[in-house]
Order: structure tokens, then C-alpha cells, then sequence
């Protein structure tokens, strides 16, 4: 462990291909998210994975399930402020590898609110294509652009369509949680080295 400021964890050491590896716990939301990547490119960051949950918006997506993160609309402030307008695509090489260990990949949304009281919103998300919705990808996307780094996006899911009530079990979260780190490491490992 190397580091605990503001809450946040970060570990660093080898991975098994013995490159060096720092996994960096960045809160909820794109404001905190853009300081941690901030922080982590000017230590020397090259690539990421961004490893989360999201809610579903498409009814073919489980509980459970993965998705590589193509691309993110930028529907939260941060973003939009870093200078995302529309959409922000991840690294294509990273999300390759990325999808061939995910169920799914697409668009998904970023936005502000975790209890959006605006139940429109999620129509008019999927219209443009978005099968799931979280909070950091457009950031940490957009941030990678702007500091010439890859990043790209891998996410649990975590809750079914909105209205379906459907929230994923501790149980099957926590293992959602180890794919998800196990597919984020062999993905960078195969794409970056």
C-alpha cells in the first residue's frame, strides 16, 4: 500500500509479467476521478483499465455480466468541462482485448446523478445508442485524451434496467469484482506489452 490520502487506496508492485502495476481506488464520480488520473499521469502513468459498475439500459444485460466500454457519452459535468462534447472513445487496442473477455461491449452514459429523479433520461440515453449507465468513464476517458495516455473501460453490471429493481447480490458483486480485475490485467497485459 503506498497510498491513503483522502480515503483512497492505492497499491502498487509487480504484476506477473513483472512489469510494474498500481491499482488506485478514485472514489465516486468524474470530479474525483480527474484528480486521481491527474495524479497518476504525472507519476508516469502510460495505460489503464478503469474497472466499475454500471446499470443496465439494455434488457440483454445481466447482473453480473461485463462490459468493454467502447465508447462514453458525456452526460456529467466533468467531463464536458475537461472538454469532452459528445462522445469520448477508449483506447481501440486495450478495449480489443478488453472485449474478448467481456459479455458485452458498447456505448455507455456518464452522468452525475447515482438517483436520477429524471426517469426520461434513461429513455433518451438508450436512443442514442447507450446500454448501460455509470459515473467516470467519460472522464477518465476525456483525461486520457488530454494527456496522451490509453485508458479504456471495463464494468461490472451491477443493476437491471431502471424499473426492473434488480440489484446484483453481495456474493455474485464480489466475484464480478475479481473477473473484472483478472480481465482489466491480462487485457493491459496483452495490449501493452
Amino acid at each position: 500500500m503506498f497510498n491513503h490520502n483522502r480515503g483512497l487506496w492505492g497499491y502498487t508492485g509487480m504484476a506477473p509479467d513483472g512489469e510494474p502495476l498500481t491499482i488506485m481506488s478514485h472514489g465516486m464520480g468524474g470530479p474525483s476521478a480527474a484528480i486521481v488520473l491527474e495524479e497518476l499521469c504525472d507519476l508516469g502513468l502510460e495505460h489503464f483499465v478503469r474497472v466499475g459498475t454500471c446499470g443496465a439500459l439494455s434488457g440483454e444485460l445481466r447482473t453480473g455480466e461485463l462490459v468493454a466500454v467502447t465508447a462514453a457519452i458525456a452526460g456529467d459535468g466533468t467531463s464536458r468541462a475537461l472538454g469532452a462534447d459528445g462522445q469520448v472513445a477508449a483506447d481501440a487496442g486495450i478495449t480489443r482485448e478488453l472485449i474478448a473477455r467481456a459479455e458485452h461491449q458498447g456505448l455507455v452514459v456518464s452522468t452525475d446523478l447515482f438517483y436520477d429523479p429524471e426517469p426520461a433520461r434513461a429513455e433518451s440515453w438508450r436512443e442514442r445508442g447507450a446500454i448501460a449507465v455509470e459515473m467516470e468513464a467519460a472522464t477518465v476517458l476525456t483525461v486520457a485524451r488530454r494527456r496522451s495516455v490509453r485508458g479504456a473501460c471495463l464494468l461490472a453490471v451491477s443493476d437491471s434496467e431502471p424499473g426492473a429493481g434488480e440489484r446484483i447480490a453481495d456474493d455474485d458483486l464480489e466475484a464480478a469484482a475479481l473477473r473484472l480485475g483478472e480481465a482489466a490485467l491480462a487485457a493491459l497485459v496483452a495490449a501493452c506489452n
